[in-house]
Order: C-alpha cells, then structure tokens, then sequence
C-alpha cells in the first residue's frame, strides 16, 4: 500500500514545518495540525475531522518546557488522543520523532518521551519510531535561553548534532515505508556526521552574535553523568547525515 495522504501533528513546531515541507516536495497531500490550524491534540478539538481521509500520522507535537511532569502529562494526552482518533478514522499507521538515549533516560524531557513512546506502542495502530540527535537549532535556543548578556554558560556534554530538515527527510521516509519493524531490529536513529560538544558549537553561534561562551560541566541537568559519558551519542547502527553544524551554521541568513 502506497501512502500518500499524512497528517503532521506539531506542524507548525521546529521541526514540524520541515516534516510538512518534505511531504509537499514529494507530492503527498498533508493536513497539518496544530492549534494555529484549529487543531489540538490535547483537548482533541478538531481531531476527528482533521483525520478524516488521513492514511497515516507523524508525530512531532512536543512539550515547549524542560518539566518532566508537565512534558510527560503532554505526551500521555497527546499519544492516547492521536492512537484513540487515528484508529476511528481508519488510519495505518503513526510515525514519531524520538530522542537517541531515550531508552536510558532517568529525568527531565527526554524521560518524559520515553514514557511518550511506550504509551504510543501500547496503542491499537502500528507505530514506527526515529530517534534523533539534538538539532542545530538547538544551539541558538540555549543561548537565547540565557537572557541576554555578553557571557553565556553551555554545558560542554558529548553530542551528534543534526539538523531539523535532516530529522525530518528520514521521518518521512520511515512514515512511507509500509512494513512493520523485523522484531528484535533496533530502532532506527538518525545523527550528524560528527561529535562535537554543544559549548564548542554554541561557541560557533556566540561568535556570530558577540556573546562569549564558556564551557560548563552540565551537572544539574537531568541525566548529566550519562550524558557527560556519552549516553545521548548515536548508536552504531544510527544513520549518519549532514550538514555539519558549521556547514549548517555557514548556509543561515
């Protein structure tokens, strides 16, 4: 069965608008989702008629906070909506951007999605999972997330950055790929093609902005011990992509 008509939940998010690109360039139809198209996920207001015809979901809606409790209550809402509506609508199948570490998560966000995953599995309708590196985009956030100031604090923890449209490329072609997952397979991954740490790529980005960044050790965060050891860092299996981050950064307006 070829798919050809999707619905994008979180279409207007990061990576949402390069997931809604991808499908439009490849010529299939795309009902995008979100609450700037009347569509919420989590109250479920214009669900059921947004699904009306779809043939198959991806999912990037996420959680716009680091709270794991708010984040997980997002995703146990959002998952238990998407999985309820999409088998009412006679929908094939769901495809979801995870976080590569996903698996190994204690604390913080990406618990948080780890629990989104095992609660979109346990649903009815099939479901195909990509977990990704941290995105380029990222990059700039954190430093936006420092307020101002000519000096900002970046944790100098082991990453793969990758970038959105990348992310979303491989999403789409997990989404169009109509067989189940060979069990015992791992999940898919998809990273950047090189380990660099998020300060010296914050770096990269202050440059251009003159604020200096100092790299910090990262204790405080959810998880940073396995983070600091490499646990967010692609598995062998991951598929690797460009851009780098500088090429990535070099290509900005």
């Amino acid at each position: 069965m070829s798919i050809t008509t999707f619905a994008v939940a979180g279409a207007t998010g990061r990576l949402g608008r390069h997931v809604v690109d991808v499908l439009a360039e490849r010529g299939h139809q795309v009902v995008p989702m979100s609450r700037a198209t009347g569509v919420d996920i989590i109250t479920g207001e214009g669900l059921a008629e947004a699904l009306t015809g779809v043939e198959a979901i991806i999912d990037v809606a996420s959680w716009h906070a680091s709270d794991q409790e708010a984040a997980t209550e997002f995703f146990r809402t959002s998952a238990r909506n998407l999985q309820e509506a999409g088998q009412k609508a006679g929908v094939a199948q769901i495809a979801v951007a995870s976080i590569i570490g996903v698996d190994k998560a204690t604390a913080g966000f990406v618990a948080a999605k780890k629990v989104h995953e095992e609660l979109l599995l346990s649903g009815p309708l099939p479901v195909r999972i990509l977990r990704a590196a941290q995105f380029h985009e990222f990059v700039g956030q954190l430093l936006d997330w420092q307020h101002g100031g000519d000096v900002a604090y970046v944790p100098a923890l082991p990453t793969q950055l990758v970038a959105c449209r990348t992310v979303a490329e491989e999403l789409v072609d997990l989404a169009l790929d109509p067989g189940a997952p060979v069990p015992g397979t791992p999940i898919p991954e998809i990273a950047g093609p090189r380990k660099e740490t998020m300060a010296e790529a914050a770096r990269l980005v202050g440059a251009r902005r003159g604020i200096k960044v100092v790299g910090v050790d990262g204790s405080g965060m959810p998880d940073a011990k396995m983070a600091a050891n490499g646990g967010f860092l692609p598995s062998p299996h991951a598929k690797l992509a460009g851009p780098t981050f500088q090429e990535w950064l070099d290509a900005q307006p």
